[in-house]
């Protein structure tokens, strides 16, 4: 598949200088997936591996859509929680991180590191829609629910990881969960 891409591309293998993959966080086999091919790629080519937050590229596409300022990403995590984060534009137009990536109950979520209205984006919003416009109030400029990342987000974010030379080597290419807990304890 890489090589039908790659000639698809127009691209020569060479040609590649890194590996970029959605670290999450997402789905716990997803995400275990996603790093173990990047780590193989990487590791059989000699090559970094830029890893890109999976909420990062659901804003990034967000913010190239709507021209928003902010984007809300919002994954349905199961177990009646979800993953969130506020994210703003930078001067290159790219997604920047402002506070940190987070597992909540949706009944949670806290909008109030956006100064300004934003796009929501993402499962967490096809799920959670009500509960998640309620507690934005009126930085919410317009909701694109149901978004997956996609893999043109992660390649364009993997870039300019790897052009900050914040790239990793293979092995330490690991998934983000948030989750810690991820076994329901049955009560007594």
């Amino acid at each position: 598949m890489l090589e039908s891409l790659l000639a698809e591309a127009g691209l020569a293998l060479g040609r590649v200088d890194a590996v970029a993959f959605g670290r999450g966080p997402g789905s716990f086999t997803g995400v275990r997936i996603a790093a173990g091919v990047a780590q193989g790629i990487a590791f059989a080519l000699d090559l970094p591996v830029a890893p890109v937050s999976t909420l990062a590229a659901l804003a990034d596409e967000a913010i190239a859509e709507t021209g928003c300022e902010y984007a809300f990403p919002c994954i349905d995590a199961r177990m009646a929680e979800v993953y969130f984060a506020v994210y703003r534009r930078d001067a290159e137009g790219c997604p920047e991180l402002l506070g940190q990536e987070r597992v909540l109950a949706p009944g949670r979520v806290d909008f109030s590191s956006a100064a300004g209205a934003g796009a929501g984006t993402g499962s967490g919003w096809a799920t959670y829609r009500s509960c998640l416009s309620g507690l934005a109030g009126g930085r919410l400029d317009s909701v694109l629910s149901g978004r997956f990342p996609r893999a043109a987000a992660v390649a364009r974010l993997g870039a300019r990881i790897h052009a900050r030379g914040d790239s990793v080597p293979p092995e330490q290419a690991l998934p983000v969960y948030l989750r810690d807990d991820v076994a329901k304890k049955p009560k007594p």
